[in-house]
């Protein structure tokens, strides 16, 4: 072990600190703590470090604690002495004899008692006893309720001791009910959960009855604050009746005006107001509510202007407009139905709306974020009362019993707000994704770098909310935006915000108008923005009208499919735009031309009334006047759009013409270069000519992907050519690499060619999906790219091969299935070995070349099975090593498809003749392996993987699965264990007991006998769960991954009732999402 230098420390070699016969020398670590944080030499620190860890790692360290925290003068050397204590109790608590555990119970709790009835010292160490606390719910996560029954019962009596000390047990009491219902399922069984939730739930009384005691009698404001922060933690579980059957609810109320306590109090509120509970309760939270809105008036009169008051308020103010905003969402949400039964409730009720819609507009994202969740609440729900109204009404002579207002008077009830709400969602709208011309921070407009996701989400809600005001009154709606846009056009309050949120919002709302009201609407919207763009000067307003016109027309395609002169008029203002040099106008012309493309792609290939020739065959004319300002991934987005218009030809004859006129261009420049190749092999390396080839196939990726099938005649034209290309770019990378070494791999030169390469094979797999007869990939194009493809991949240099090779041999697999078994071997052979030593390597090396390699594994797998069973042994236990290897990976996805392969090859073995030879051979390594990974927190996010394989792996020991013994039948003989069974449970008993000293001997018993005899999978998983926080390996860290599983499932239910709910209501699903592509027949 590296020693100290003995410079830095002159009073004694640290080494004696690990001498626990003697007593400790506390000078001499607080020295050595001190070192390891900085105040000497690198190589001081590094060995302070070793010797520090030493120390903490031995196991009568915790015994030390003591005289160190009694004697120590640093807080940093205090502070690890708590770490050490702090890791005997979540990891050892259960080893240590009973008179130990009480002895650090004592210690802590009277050490607590020390620091915390001087208010001074209290006051100075706040953090340190806050760490105290921590360590002491540690404790009671163990031993509470049934080895310390009066934890609670003592701490209340002593908390009405001392102030001060009363304080803190409200601090313990927060931790307490955090630890038990926040976060418990992170390093708790299920069944200690529940135990300390009911225990909590029974000892609330005591709880309760001194936080009132504390309210109604104490002055000191800390105190007060602090009962009322842990109060607000409680009231989110308590039982109901300590809320309204007690005096608590009046005296939050009292609290609330006073400045030191309002946001505070205001949170306790909050938690009271979300509160769902029966009807019998309606009154009082009616009352509840009146007196809270009289009290907000003295703070907050109804007439100051919020936003502005938050713009220069001081921190608490600025909060107290957050806490106030989810208190009427939270309010409303809960009660909306109870404050709408008479007028008077009525008032306040629309009061409290109308607070809410002031504080909407407060310039803070989170506040925003706060109302907007609920407006999107409200809005629908009233939108759903308006739709209840009965279609025919029913007659009784029995009088009408008081009731909710009806749906009608809902509305009218809402009219006001609600049309509020729709200026609110004007005037804010969020930026949509489609939109990529945007103001920076300077003021100027340039072209979006990264999209916002947040800003996108927000958006998503706000359309929707939008959607729904919509429905609710269209005139009203309607009104609103024409007369904004009619102030844009006069010019009165032009800007480019007020402009950039009203086109969003009228994009926004597509679909949700009746038919004929929608086209009177977008006739007028788009002509008065085209108006605008003529009229308005400056490249920067020019750019911004041009997005938002871009915008609006892509929101709209059924009313451009149904009006072809707005459909021309607007295709051709976009090959304008194409024009417009201004940073994101061509990008988002393109993007939007292609948009409609998508859903209007038959308008163009059709002959219109008063044309002379379809838009298609007029657009091939000018084809290189359109583009030739375009750059060339803007060419590719063009040509990928026209790519739709021609695949939406029937006439195969005419569309075959459309294509050779579209790929003209590329092809002249594809033979012109090959000619000149062909003469001069040379012209390929010139850095033109490479660029130029890279993005003639690039074009002809883009028009594969939106043509399909039909583009094979033009893959026919350049496939020959292209494999040459390929192969002679090949050769010249691995010379220049081979030559150069490793820099060469990432030269300019190298860069370019290796793009031609990657474009080639992006070709070839896209036509692959695309192709609907794999038998033509197989027998036409298969065997030709062999040689060039796959022989080069092997002969090549490590960093000249590229993982698109890889991707596409499992595209193809995946695509011909059962077609390629007769190439698996020449695959296998080609790929395998010199791929596996590439990634073997290390973690980090080649990351796109691992998952690429996993991905072609898993296809032949899948598809090619039978192959497999041909392979020598050596073979196959390099496909094993290679899949262990893969879940062993600390990167999560590589790890996750290592697991999915081995889950499906497992699978795929034990329904075949070879399930025993296979298992024979490599169950226990199996069993093994996933036990490691599993236990290691580094894979936590493959637990569900890890227990379907052990599932299958305990399920495969049926005799009808496994014919023959698992044990070593030479050195212990045929009957050895009466079954397969019996010997894996004995080899996993001693695995885990081995890996897990800290579990007793009942512990492993218990384990392993759920593991065998659990034989539905969700049980099997909850028991594994409970075996991982038993074990401690995951008790310190966030185990949220172990309950991805029920998580995912709930997210994907919650999908599901979404989509249904989104499709109910007209305009909530974008017109441009719902508008089917394929739908192309003309009216």
């Amino acid at each position: 072990m590296a020693a100290i230098p003995a410079a830095a420390v002159p009073v004694a070699d640290p080494v004696t600190l690990l001498d626990f016969n003697s007593p400790l020398d506390v000078p001499l670590l607080e020295t050595t703590v001190a070192l390891m944080y900085g105040a000497g030499t690198g190589e001081q620190r590094v060995a302070a470090e070793k010797l520090l860890l030493q120390f903490q790692e031995h196991p009568q360290a915790w015994q030390r604690v003591d005289v160190i925290l009694a004697t120590a003068q640093s807080q940093t050397t205090k502070y690890f002495a708590l770490q050490i204590l702090e890791n005997v109790i979540r990891f050892k608590w259960g080893a240590l004899p009973e008179e130990q555990r009480e002895g650090i119970k004592n210690f802590l709790s009277n050490l607590i008692i020390t620091y915390t009835t001087d208010e001074t010292v209290f006051r100075r160490e706040t953090t340190f006893v806050n760490k105290l606390n921590i360590i002491l719910v540690q404790i009671l996560k163990h031993d509470w309720p049934n080895k310390w029954r009066t934890f609670i019962p003592d701490l209340v009596s002593a908390s009405k001791t001392s102030e001060t000390l009363c304080e803190n047990s409200m601090k313990i009491f927060k931790l307490l009910s955090e630890e038990v219902f926040d976060f418990a399922r992170l390093d708790l069984t299920q069944a200690k959960e529940r135990e300390l939730k009911a225990s909590l739930n029974n000892e609330f009384r005591l709880i309760h009855e001194i936080c009132v005691f504390v309210l109604c009698n104490t002055r000191k404001p800390d105190l007060i604050r602090t009962t009322l922060d842990t109060l607000s933690v409680y009231l989110t579980w308590v039982p109901l009746g300590y809320i309204f059957e007690s005096n608590l609810l009046q005296i939050l109320l009292q609290l609330f005006p006073q400045p030191a306590f309002r946001n505070v109090a205001l949170q306790c509120l909050t938690e009271v107001g979300s509160l769902v509970m029966g009807p019998e309760f309606n009154p009082q939270f009616q009352a509840f509510y009146k007196v809270f809105i009289t009290q907000l008036q003295l703070v907050v009169p109804p007439t100051v202007n919020i936003p502005e008051a938050y713009e220069k308020g001081n921190d608490d103010q600025q909060k107290f407009v957050q806490n106030l905003a989810l208190f009427f969402t939270g309010f409303l949400k809960a009660h909306i139905g109870v404050l709408e039964q008479t007028p008077e409730d009525q008032v306040a009720l629309i009061m409290g709306l109308d607070y809410l819609v002031n504080i909407s507009y407060v310039d803070n994202v989170e506040v925003f974020k706060t109302c907007l969740d609920y407006w999107n609440y409200f809005v629908p729900d009233v939108y759903a009362s308006a739709c209840t109204v009965e279609a025919t009404p029913t007659f009784s002579f029995a009088p009408q019993p008081v009731a909710t207002p009806t749906p009608l008077k809902r509305r009218q009830l809402y009219a006001g707000t609600l049309s509020k709400l729709r200026q609110l969602m004007i005037c804010r709208m969020a930026k949509p994704e489609e939109v990529i011309v945007v103001e920076d921070d300077n003021g100027n407009i340039v072209r979006e770098t990264m999209k916002d996701n947040d800003v996108l989400a927000q958006y998503k809600t706000m359309r929707e909310t939008l959607v729904y005001l919509c429905h609710l009154d269209y005139e009203d709606t309607e009104n609103q935006m024409l007369e904004r846009l009619r102030m844009q056009l006069a010019g009165a309050k032009w800007t480019w915000g007020a402009l950039n949120t009203l086109c969003w919002a009228i994009g926004s709302i597509s679909g949700s108008m009746q038919e004929e009201q929608e086209n009177r609407f977008l006739v007028t919207v788009i002509r008065d923005l085209l108006n605008l763009c003529e009229i308005t000067r400056g490249k920067d307003n020019k750019a911004v009208i041009a997005a938002d016109i871009m915008y609006v027309v892509g929101q709209y395609p059924k009313f451009l499919r149904a009006h072809w002169k707005f459909l021309k008029t607007v295709v051709n203002k976009l090959f304008e735009f194409m024009h417009e040099t201004h940073p994101g106008v061509q990008d988002m012309a393109c993007d939007t031309f292609l948009k409609i493309c998508n859903k209007c792609r038959r308008k163009f290939v059709v002959l219109q009334l008063q044309e002379r020739e379809p838009f298609i065959s007029e657009l091939l004319n000018t084809l290189f006047e359109t583009i030739h300002d375009l750059q060339p991934h803007q060419v590719h987005t063009f040509y990928e759009a026209v790519g739709l218009m021609v695949g939406a030809e029937g006439d195969m004859a005419k569309r075959e013409e459309y294509l050779g006129r579209l790929m003209a261009p590329p092809n002249t420049t594809w033979q012109q270069i090959i000619a000149q190749a062909k003469a001069n092999p040379e012209v390929l390396k010139q850095q033109l000519a490479i660029k130029s080839i890279q993005n003639v196939l690039q074009t002809n990726v883009n028009v594969c992907t939106s043509l399909g099938q039909p583009f094979m005649s033009q893959f026919n034209v350049i496939y020959a050519d292209m494999l040459q290309v390929y192969k002679l770019y090949s050769e010249l990378i691995s010379t220049t690499i081979a030559e150069g070494g490793p820099y060469a791999a990432r030269s300019t030169y190298v860069k370019y060619m290796r793009s031609v390469k990657k474009v080639a094979l992006k070709l070839i797999e896209t036509f692959t999906e695309k192709c609907e007869d794999p038998t033509i990939i197989a027998t036409m194009y298969v065997p030709a790219m062999m040689d060039p493809i796959l022989g080069d991949y092997q002969r090549a240099v490590p960093d000249a091969r590229d993982a698109e090779v890889l991707s596409l041999l499992a595209v193809i697999i995946n695509k011909l299935r059962m077609l390629m078994e007769s190439e698996v071997p020449r695959v296998f052979d080609a790929v395998f070995e010199v791929t596996l030593q590439m990634i073997t390597r290390n973690f980090e090396d080649y990351p796109e070349h691992r998952l690429q390699f996993f991905a072609l594994l898993h296809a032949i797998v899948n598809h090619c099975f039978r192959v497999l069973l041909n392979f020598t042994p050596v073979q196959l236990k390099l496909i094993i090593d290679s899949i262990v290897w893969a879940f062993r990976h600390t990167e999560r996805n590589v790890a996750e498809t290592g697991l999915n392969l081995l889950l499906d090859m497992l699978n795929n073995f034990s329904t075949s003749d070879f399930a025993t030879q296979f298992y024979q051979t490599y169950y226990l390594q199996l069993v093994q392996e996933i036990f490691v990974v599993m236990t290691d927190s580094f894979h936590k996010p493959g637990f569900k993987l890890h227990a379907h394989i052990l599932h299958h792996l305990f399920s495969a020991l049926d005799p009808e699965v496994i014919k023959a013994p698992l044990w070593d039948v030479a050195a212990k003989g045929p009957a050895a264990y009466p079954s397969n069974a019996a010997f894996v449970r004995e080899h996993v008993a001693a695995l885990l007991a081995t890996s897990f000293p800290n579990l007793s001997a009942p512990q492993v018993a218990a384990c392993v006998a759920g593991m065998f005899d659990l034989k539905d999978f969700t049980a099997f998983k909850h028991h594994l769960r409970d075996f991982l926080v038993q074990t401690k390996q995951f008790a310190s860290a966030d185990n949220a991954e172990l309950f991805r599983e029920e998580v995912d499932r709930e997210v994907a239910a919650q999908r599901q009732q979404e989509q249904q709910r989104l499709a109910a209501v007209p305009g909530l699903i974008p017109q441009a999402q719902l508008l089917p592509a394929e739908d192309m027949a003309d009216s």
